[in-house]
């Protein structure tokens, strides 16, 4: 039996059990066993790893990369098209971009890199359709648009979101706070420190017996799942944040646009008449949390013309100086800041200092 038909045949059972107290550990090793054979499917033997292929390695430019995933013809390309410029060809057929289209967007002053990947089908992340490709360059994402046809069942929404777990990606969700550490005898330890509602010591216990681990530390400092458990031990999991772009509104009625509105993470746009890109630039902004710093001269007004952009966990004044060049640390004698990361206009700061969205820095020298 290959892998792709042992998962099949796993899920088919999980589909088949019903949920309750009882089952819960059934349940709970059969997610373990299936999350060890998408690994295998996704990592062969051959240490190939299903990467980008001809068409999929597109060098990484600009401080940020969003991906557009979608299933065939629901308009990713005109997207791309109208918000970059560049060129990704177009039809009114499925399967019209068949390779990985890159281009560039400046926003707030951030050059953010676009990638218009090829439509994707259901069971992409077992290899249909060069789907692994795909969710393969996905996982280099800072952010992923989930392009979908407004005019088609929102069914399709859940299974993008069904084959990007499948292949390790966690959409809109932080990691959970767990802490793992394999020993070399001593058997599990368990703590907690918060009360766990969703799983339990023996539970616990199946599930790392199933991974072959017998020696562990393991504490809970959050009320985690089974789901939580499995993507901590196994360790490949990916966190990005994800908008859902509903295209094509301008086919459908004011009251079906309110609808979409509640949607989490939604936004609504037309690329045939570029309708709302800027809430969807906005949002976008916002989702990559990303802070522009600017420079000053000595004696001189802030440069506003061209920021320095940062992520915000890595925006300290270090962070500043080596995105700017790497040798102004070996002169920097401390740093004047104007902006909301400071107490008061003008603070001395070291190097160590957290910078905010449209902070103000000039850079002393050592005397």
């Amino acid at each position: 039996m290959s892998v792709a038909e042992k998962i099949k045949a796993i899920e088919d059972e999980m589909a088949r059990t019903q949920r309750n107290k009882a089952t819960e550990m059934h349940l709970g090793l059969l997610k373990a066993k299936l999350a060890k054979l998408r690994r295998e499917l996704l990592t062969p033997a051959g240490g190939s790893g299903g990467g980008g292929g001809v068409g999929f390695d597109v060098a990484k430019t600009g401080v940020a990369r969003i991906g557009f995933i979608g299933f065939p013809s629901v308009g990713k390309s005109s997207l791309m098209s109208k918000l970059t410029g560049t060129y990704s060809e177009v039809g009114a057929y499925e399967f019209t971009t068949l390779t990985t289209v890159p281009g560039v967007i400046t926003y707030n002053g951030a050059k953010l890199q676009i990638l218009d990947l090829p439509g994707i089908l259901q069971a992409a992340s077992d290899g249909k359709g060069r789907g692994r490709q795909v969710l393969a360059v996905a996982r280099t994402c800072s952010l992923i648009y989930l392009v979908l046809d407004v005019l088609k069942p929102l069914t399709d929404k859940a299974v993008m979101e069904r084959e990007l777990e499948a292949v390790g990606i966690r959409l809109n969700k932080q990691p959970p706070h767990i802490l793992f550490r394999k020993k070399e005898r001593g058997g599990i330890t368990m703590t907690n420190t918060v009360p766990l509602t969703k799983i339990d010591h023996d539970q616990v216990k199946a599930i790392l017996s199933e991974y072959k681990i017998h020696n562990a530390d393991i504490s809970f400092k959050c009320d985690a799942t089974i789901d939580d458990l499995i993507d901590v031990i196994e360790g490949n999991r990916i966190y990005i944040p994800a908008i859902y772009v509903l295209n094509k509104i301008d086919q459908i009625s004011i009251e079906e646009l309110d609808l979409i509105y509640k949607i989490p993470h939604a936004i609504p746009i037309s690329a045939h008449h570029g309708w709302n890109f800027d809430e969807l630039l906005g949002m976008t902004w916002d989702y990559l949390k990303l802070v522009r710093v600017y420079t000053k001269p000595k004696g001189k007004i802030p440069d506003y013309s061209t920021p320095v952009v940062l992520r915000n966990d890595k925006c300290t004044v270090e962070d500043f100086c080596n995105c700017i060049h790497r040798s102004i640390l070996k002169e920097f004698g401390h740093a004047l800041v104007w902006g909301s990361s400071c107490k008061y206009q003008g603070q001395k700061v070291g190097k160590e200092h957290v910078l905010t969205d449209e902070d103000v820095v000039q850079i002393v020298k050592k005397r």
